[in-house]
């Protein structure tokens, strides 16, 4: 028995579990395989009793062991206990942080904040509000992640945050001991103070609790193996930017504005600010761009220029231009992001064409010695 047990514990454990992107052999998910009479029987363990991925789960290594084991298969699962649930969060842990450089190893640091880290890390930012940037930063996040780019939003938008609502987040992050999953949806991987707070209760902090929660944002969520984590800023140039600068030298600002030339004044001061705290300024990302009417014809709604003003001025690329479509509002408003829901409508097209030239554009390159993390 023992002799067939382990090829159907290599093959069951090679699956990889969606939500935490490795493979339930590492997470220490299956805690039984028997085979008796031709019956194959498998029994999970899982981190909570409403895991995401339970069915998947299921459904994967019922598929997987149809050819192992040609008799009935039967998979359950069940809680993991407190140990489980202690290891599970250990190899987390392992995944998420690397040691300083010189230092003891329980000094340890997220390693998607190291200068060799493959993840990009996007400050999505404006300077003002109502210029849709939280809508730029998930369909942006969803146009990346449909082509084939592993990724996440931080919404750093404590004060007014809104990207649960508009992603239709249907359930909370898991909570491991001092650790949290962010929630996935679409695809993409979430974490929000709007989880934490009810929707109408307001955020009322001072500079110092701002910076610890964006710090703990990074070093206690596990995101995962991500290519891409976008942050939606807080509109202006309060403290988010500058523990931005601190927390996370290896940013990178894109700048959100409209057509209004008095837009583009607004948003220019967003981008100075970044500079001035030595943060990347990769591009510029004009909203409501053009209207197109049922005749076909297009219509300037909101003046015409601004974006590539400010691109000029900033001696960057204008990246994106977004048709304003009303569609783009209603979706973010019900939860239903217009690039899953119409996936070759003008302003997907638009988002799609955007995250080409992100990704074209390669990360930022930081080679000042004062920006390492110590």
């Amino acid at each position: 028995m023992e002799a067939d047990r382990q090829p159907l514990s290599d093959i069951i454990g090679a699956i990889v579990d969606p939500e935490l992107l490795l493979t339930i052999g590492e997470l220490g998910y299956v805690r039984r395989i028997s085979v008796d009479k031709g019956a194959t029987t498998v029994e999970l363990a899982l981190p909570i009793r409403a895991w995401p991925t339970a069915a998947h789960l299921e459904a994967a290594i019922t598929e997987a062991l149809a050819t192992a084991e040609p008799g009935p298969v039967t998979v359950s699962s069940v809680v993991m206990t407190d140990d489980e649930r202690l290891a599970l969060r250990n190899v987390l842990r392992g995944e998420m942080e690397v040691a300083h450089e010189g230092h003891h190893h329980n000094d340890p640091r997220p390693s998607i904040l190291e200068p060799g880290s493959p993840t990009r890390i996007l400050g999505i930012s404006s300077g003002k509000g109502g210029v849709g940037k939280s809508s730029v930063t998930v369909n942006l996040a969803i146009a990346l992640s449909q082509l084939g780019k592993k990724v996440a939003i931080l919404d750093a938008d404590v004060y007014g945050f809104s990207i649960p609502k508009m992603l239709g987040c249907d359930r909370d992050p898991v909570v491991l001991a001092d650790m949290v999953i962010p929630t996935s949806v679409h695809g993409i991987r979430v974490l929000s103070m709007g989880f934490f707070v009810p929707e109408d209760q307001p955020v009322i902090w001072r500079g110092p609790m701002l910076h610890k929660t964006i710090e703990q944002f990074f070093g206690d969520a596990f995101w995962g193996p991500v290519d891409f984590i976008l942050i939606d800023m807080p509109p202006g140039t309060g403290d988010v930017a500058l523990t931005l600068s601190q927390v996370v030298p290896k940013v990178e600002i894109y700048v959100v504005t409209t057509p209004q030339p008095a837009a583009q004044r607004v948003a220019q001061r967003s981008a100075y600010a970044a500079r001035k705290l030595k943060l990347s300024v990769r591009g510029v990302i004009e909203n409501m761009h053009h209207f197109t009417g049922d005749d076909g014809k297009t219509y300037e709604l909101f003046g015409a220029g601004g974006g590539q003003l400010l691109a000029e001025d900033l001696g960057l690329s204008l990246l994106g231009q977004i048709p304003f479509v009303p569609a783009l509002r209603a979706g973010g408003d019900d939860g239903h992001p217009i690039t899953v829901t119409e996936p070759d409508s003008e302003a997907s097209v638009a988002f799609r064409n955007l995250a080409e030239r992100v990704i074209a554009q390669g990360p930022a390159r930081v080679y000042r010695q004062e920006l390492k993390l110590s």
